[in-house]
């Protein structure tokens, strides 16, 4: 990680981590889980050991969070404290009804992103500044669903948070196994595919089921492994 200008104003300097940095340091978050269980972490990774996950490193986890009178369609919010642990409040819309468990666990995720990788911001700018330059002593990530997957780099702290959500549900480690499996069992010789080619389609499902994610998450995290692309190539990938 180093240390960069924040063209958004909101902090004088901002991390810039590298993928492979927030890979890196998702698997060692992982890690604490499988040491809790005593055990090798299974796939997928139980919403409930998720949820586990995160009360340990927040101060308060909300599921059934009222975040009607949110502008647009917030699903989930990190609040930072200096000197405290974040809160964490989800939507209860996400928690309440089943067919909704995709987007809880990568609104859960998301959110865990924010922790991870920006709490420690409170310790280095106990004052962060509003959108009109104004201090103020919390600082809240208020996430829209269309954020959650496919934040612009642009807004830094989403796009960090949506990445770090597709590396906790989908290791890199775990599926980089899986992709090379899925090659050798079709006997495939490369190793990218067109999303709405026929193996591209099947290696989605593959990423589906064994991660337990939306098709929309399988997607944009193998798009970010180099594995699928818009229009077909044929590059091996490992």
């Amino acid at each position: 990680m180093k240390w960069v200008t924040d063209r958004t104003g909101r902090f004088p300097k901002r991390p810039h981590y590298l993928r492979e940095e927030i890979d890196s340091e998702c698997e060692d978050v992982l890690s604490e889980l499988r040491k809790s269980i005593d055990g090798k972490i299974a796939f997928p990774v139980t919403t409930d050991d998720l949820t586990v996950l995160i009360e340990s490193r927040v101060e308060d986890l909300d599921l059934f969070a009222d975040l009607s009178a949110e502008e647009g369609h917030v699903e989930g919010v990190t609040e930072f404290y200096p000197g405290r642990r974040p809160r964490v409040r989800i939507s209860e819309k996400l928690t309440s009804d089943p067919r909704m468990v995709n987007r809880l666990r990568t609104t859960l995720t998301h959110e865990f992103g924010h922790v991870v990788f920006h709490s420690f911001l409170l310790s280095e700018n106990p004052q962060p500044r509003g959108l009109f330059g104004e201090t103020r002593e919390t600082h809240s990530k208020k996430c829209k669903r269309e954020n959650i997957l496919g934040a612009s780099e642009r807004d830094w702290m989403e796009w960090q948070a949506g990445y770090a959500c597709g590396a906790f549900l989908m290791p890199h480690t775990e599926l980089k196994q899986l992709i090379r499996s899925f090659i050798e069992v079709r006997h495939i010789s490369v190793g990218r595919f067109a999303t709405d080619s026929k193996d591209g389609e099947l290696l989605v499902s593959a990423v589906c089921h064994h991660f337990s994610v939306s098709r929309d998450a399988a997607r944009v995290r193998l798009s970010q492994m180099g594995a699928v692309q818009e229009s077909a190539g044929v590059a091996p990938l490992f």
